[in-house]
Parts: structure tokens; C-alpha cells; sequence
């Protein structure tokens, strides 16, 4: 079925910047949100930001005129651009595929990738 594979993580300081990807396999995803989660140590996994296929997006408020989540449909790619990082950022992050078509529906996560800034 479906693969996400996401990418783009690692360490950075306070106030930089990361570009995560996430690459889905295959050329029919159909109509769906993607979007991303993170998950820091001893918390609960939280919505990140989420897109539509149409552009619509959805953030979450502590991420708010920091980051841009964007989405290239042709080529099946989910990006997350991360400004002015802060080490409550700190998290592993996961792409999400989501579709409610009642014949073609489904909920793929990928493996995560992880995001460590520093003070």
C-alpha cells in the first residue's frame, strides 16, 4: 500500500530552520489531508499543521507564524517548513495520509523523523 517516508530532520539551534519532506509512493492518493504530528518524550502525539489537497491549511497555535506547511500534488511530497525553532520543538515528527473515500479510505503514518533543537 502506501509509503510515507519522511525526511529532512535533525539538530539545529534555537532560531534556525529545517525543511522536513515527506514522500508518498504511488500516483493515486486520491483527495485527502496530510499532515504533520510530532510527539516529544512522555506526551502526547499533537497535530502539527494539516493541508488539504485543495491548499486548505490547519495550525496549531504554538506554531503559528513559525512554520508552512505546504504540499506539491504532482509529486505526492508534503513539506514542513520550520522557522525560529525553539527547543520546546523538540520532537519526533510524522507525516500523516488521511482519506475518508468510503471505497478507497485510508490512515498511513510514517516511521518519523527527529527534530532536536537546542538551547
Amino acid at each position: 500500500q502506501v509509503q510515507l517516508v519522511e525526511s529532512g530532520g535533525g539538530l539545529v539551534q534555537a532560531g534556525g530552520s529545517l525543511r522536513l519532506s515527506c514522500a508518498a509512493s504511488g500516483s493515486n492518493l486520491g483527495n485527502n489531508v496530510m499532515g504533520w504530528y510530532r510527539q516529544a518524550p512522555g506526551k502526547q502525539r499533537e497535530l502539527v499543521a494539516a493541508i488539504t489537497k485543495g491548499g486548505n491549511t490547519n495550525y496549531s497555535d504554538s506554531v503559528k507564524g513559525r512554520f508552512t506547511i505546504s504540499r506539491d500534488n504532482a509529486k505526492n511530497t508534503l513539506y514542513l517548513q520550520m522557522n525560529s525553532l525553539k527547543p520546546e520543538d523538540t520532537a519526533v515528527y510524522y507525516c500523516n495520509a488521511w482519506s475518508s473515500d468510503p471505497i478507497r479510505g485510508y490512515d498511513y503514518w510514517g516511521q518519523g523523523t527527529q527534530v532536536t533543537v537546542s538551547s
